[in-house]
């Protein structure tokens, strides 16, 4: 009964990570600490390993449609990588107590309320990114792929401490660094398409600290493959507003049980 509550999970997520980009850590980390009971550190490391087999096949199709900016793919991905490897290393150098347990639900906890208030204020971010598009031509060109790097490198870190950032906070991000360049649909393909070296990577140093549960991360798959095929089908077909404030609620409201 557990193996089909579990795959149910990876079903309902995956349908979110296909359909907004978000969901592969923002949600299922939570779901495996809070309900499935699995310890913190074994919720992050095997989130990520799902993240990136589940967002393969979302990208699969995202790809299929051009819906992905590689460009923007590689920027991203020059400041994740090397901040996530060093996190990694600092994470392995670490002794595995109950203090780093604290930390790493405390760090859910915080992400989780954040990107739930930034989720909210998406489009006035990215009306303000539009403002400063149109009024400083020159200047946002200038700096754009500078800050686009530096916002890799703050997910690069949050994903390899909490597995959460690479969706929920990596869209917000970009529709304030995008705002002309990256319609809806394609800022889901795009941030799907930089999730998944982050996640692997993160995935793979997770798995040589033994923090993966490979029979949990069978049992999410079994759901999560079909379930994200649907929701990259569906992207752009469903209302943006509702599942934005709907997505951005439950979060908060995680964010906030993890806190207490």
């Amino acid at each position: 009964m557990e193996s089909w509550l579990n795959s149910l999970a990876g079903l309902c997520v995956g349908m979110l990570v296909g359909a907004t980009g978000v969901g592969g850590g923002a949600v299922m980390t939570p779901i495996l600490v809070l309900l499935v009971g699995v310890a913190p550190h074994t919720a992050v490391g095997t989130d990520l390993v799902y993240a990136s087999l589940t967002k393969m096949f979302g990208v699969a199709v995202h790809g299929a449609y051009g819906r992905i900016d590689w460009l923007v793919v590689r920027r991203l991905a020059l400041g994740s990588l090397p901040v996530a490897s060093l996190t990694l290393i600092w994470l392995h150098a670490t002794s595995l107590d109950s203090s780093r347990q604290a930390v790493i639900v405390l760090a859910l906890g915080m992400v989780l309320m954040f990107t739930s208030v930034a989720m909210i204020a998406k489009p006035y971010l990215n009306q303000v990114g539009r403002k400063y598009r149109v009024s400083f031509p020159v200047e946002f060109k200038r700096y754009q792929p500078l800050f686009t790097v530096m916002a890799g490198a703050v997910l690069g870190f949050l994903v390899a401490l909490t597995s959460i950032g690479a969706g929920a906070l990596g869209t917000v991000m970009l529709v304030y660094l995008y705002p002309f360049r990256l319609t809806p649909a394609k800022l889901v393909g795009t941030d799907l398409a930089h999730a998944i070296p982050l996640a692997l990577l993160c995935g793979a140093g997770h798995i040589l600290m033994g923090n993966v549960d490979f029979r949990l991360l069978g049992q999410l798959l079994l759901g999560s493959i079909p379930g994200v095929w649907l929701g990259a089908y569906l992207a752009g077909k469903l209302p943006d507003n509702v599942l934005r404030i709907g997505i951005a609620v439950v979060l908060g409201m995680t964010g906030a049980r993890l806190l207490s």
